[in-house]
């Protein structure tokens, strides 16, 4: 397992791996999590750390930095190899980078619909810090009514 940044030439895998990880959001999501469209920004603001085997896309991950504060998001993983710790090892990975970037805390928000998550995240070492509202633009994708739950966790000194 080789874990590398991507660049904006692995935008078809990528959202081929985000769209099939993100599937099981079928019951409210409408469409595909992402187009390449809507990645694009991704690539502007923060940086996806990918994982690779035998040459294929099998993982990824989101991080944005802020300071001291970063955030992180979309964890993907080709459902070939979810239950194998490759989430958690992808997790770390991010935080360790957002730690080494000068960052204390990492921040992320999961859907509450997906029940699965908090529980998750939370033996991660997050803690839930609060809940928002799904963001405007988002709304005509949701077919419920659902809300973001805000978790943290703080990464040290680093």
């Amino acid at each position: 397992m080789e874990f590398r940044f991507a660049d904006e030439s692995d935008t078809g895998r990528l959202l081929t791996l985000i769209n099939q990880a993100f599937a099981v959001e079928a019951f409210f999501h409408i469409g595909t999590r992402l187009d390449t469209a809507r990645i694009q920004p991704y690539f502007q603001k923060g940086r996806f750390l990918v994982a690779e085997f035998d040459g294929a896309l099998v993982g990824c991950v989101y991080v944005e930095l802020h300071a001291e504060e970063s955030y992180l998001g979309l964890l993907s993983v080709d459902p070939k190899f979810q239950k194998t710790g490759l989430g958690q090892r992808l997790v770390a990975a991010a935080e360790e980078f957002a730690r080494e970037m000068g960052s204390r805390r990492m921040d992320l928000t999961v859907v509450n619909l997906r029940t699965e998550l908090p529980p998750y995240y939370a033996k991660l070492g997050y803690t839930t810090v609060g809940e928002e509202p799904i963001p405007e633009q988002m709304q005509a994708r949701v077919n419920q009514p659902c809300h973001f739950i805000r978790m943290s966790k703080p990464l040290g000194d680093g």
